[in-house]
């Protein structure tokens, strides 16, 4: 491409040095001599290299960016047909930025801290959000350090960030494209079969900010389960490393959606528990992958006597009457044998339920796999329930309600959560043992932490 220097193409843009190559095409830094001013001009030639993809791709390219008017996007100039020595071939020209990459600024030693990345990730998830909310929404494809730009320091803003390059742009959510486009280590699962969407940026972003904080392109660093392991490289706070993981999720389903998602997840870190009601005992933890939910024991209290003292007199009385009647057994009582043994069984049944109400929990996880329930005591679970991550549908809340016995009395049911996985309920309060009963307060509290972990409304009752 040297004998291009020099050359002026369309009587006006003067070729000056050339700034970078890809299959099939070529970018160089010219001079507009009617105006003066720099600009870039991306040159696509005919040459044994070219393919009928780059043409499209290079169309598409010209077609977004006349669309587009955002300062940190270069400016659409003009596009034209041109021929040389070297062949036939289409120019786009565009403004010029001057900045430099962030690939570069990695490669001259340049660490960013983590203030600096938070900085940089809200500006560039302003500019994802401008690119999404169009009709049809514009997808990169391509994010990555050598298509980032960022100016010098100022204050201590770590200076203007820029998004180039669209020539990987896909301008419409469908699955009908099968031109695989991007950048190996920065791509996320869905894009290597063709199928992209504005969450396929969001991996990208999370996936050049890891490149920012440990120096290093994230195919380089190590990987389990598609996810990249980067925690033992950096020392950012752990709301940043979660948040950056949930970025880079593989599954789309589990990915963070929207760069307005993203934001807000930014912005409110997801290990922060607010709003929990005074003298509540629950424990809540949630980080990125987790969330858990145990309603502890609630311990010995006064309104347990009574339960207790009618516990062992029955118990007593039904041990000596189980004596008697196997006794009866061989005699051919069989009988009260079994009448004796069902009541027992009842009676063992009310004494487990004095020790789960001393020493027994109720435990709600929820995985990036999976959702689990369990009443535990002593480390044993009983009665499990546990459904697919992805089958969640619906957190339900209810207050207190009354309903009708089938003696037609009244009888309050305390208020619970439901949250459904397919047809499976997993209940959070609602229950008459001590330790599924949640007060009011706490549920609200519960639904709202549900909700924002899940991204999912509650649906109130």
């Amino acid at each position: 491409m040297d004998q291009l220097l020099g050359k002026t193409f369309n009587d006006r843009y003067q070729i000056q040095s050339l700034l970078g190559r890809q299959t099939g095409r070529r970018t160089f830094l010219a001079k507009d001599l009617q105006t003066g001013a720099t600009v870039v001009i991306k040159l696509l030639l005919f040459a044994p290299d070219f393919t009928w993809d780059d043409l499209k791709l290079f169309e598409r390219e010209a077609a977004v960016l006349r669309s587009l008017n955002h300062p940190a996007i270069p400016q659409y100039l003009d596009d034209f047909e041109v021929e040389t020595e070297l062949g036939k071939g289409f120019a786009l020209v565009q403004t010029y930025i001057e900045a430099r990459s962030l690939q570069d600024w990695i490669q001259s030693g340049r660490t960013f801290s983590e203030e600096e990345l938070r900085a940089i990730a809200k500006d560039l998830l302003a500019i994802l959000d401008y690119l999404h909310s169009r009709q049809p929404a514009v997808v990169h494809r391509d994010l990555k350090p050598s298509n980032i730009l960022l100016g010098n320091r100022t204050g201590n803003h770590p200076g203007q960030v820029y998004l180039i390059d669209f020539g990987s742009v896909q301008t419409a959510i469908h699955y009908g494209t099968r031109t695989i486009v991007g950048t190996y280590g920065y791509m996320p699962p869905e894009q290597f079969g063709g199928q992209t969407v504005p969450a396929s940026d969001l991996y990208a972003l999370g996936a050049t900010l890891i490149c920012l904080a440990t120096g290093q392109n994230p195919d380089q660093l190590p990987q389990r389960e598609m996810r990249i392991l980067f925690d033992d490289r950096v020392t950012l706070s752990s709301d940043l490393s979660d948040w950056l993981k949930w970025l880079t999720e593989p599954s789309l389903d589990l990915r963070l959606q929207s760069a307005k998602q993203a934001l807000k997840a930014l912005e409110t870190p997801r290990t922060l528990v607010k709003g929990q009601p005074a003298g509540s005992r629950v424990q809540l933890t949630q980080t990125r992958q987790m969330l858990e939910i145990v309603i502890p024991p609630r311990g010995f209290h006064f309104g347990l006597l009574p339960v207790i003292g009618f516990a062992i007199a029955w118990n007593s009385f039904l041990v000596m009457w189980y004596g008697l009647a196997v006794a009866s057994w061989s005699s051919g009582g069989w009988f009260m044998a079994l009448f004796a043994i069902g009541h027992l069984s009842a009676g063992l049944w009310m004494v487990w339920g004095i020790l789960f109400d001393l020493f027994g929990h109720i435990r709600l996880e929820i995985t990036e796999s999976k959702i689990f329930r369990a009443s535990e005591i002593l480390g044993i679970g009983i009665f499990p329930l546990i459904a697919d991550r992805r089958d969640i549908s619906r957190i339900e809340m209810t207050p207190d309600t009354y309903t009708r016995d089938t003696e037609g009395g009244h009888f309050r049911i305390p208020p619970h959560l439901n949250i459904w996985a397919g047809t499976k309920r997993f209940a959070l309060g609602g229950g008459k043992g001590n330790n599924e009963s949640l007060t009011l307060p706490e549920v609200y509290w519960l639904a709202e932490q549900l909700s924002q972990w899940l991204n999912l409304p509650v649906d109130r009752k």
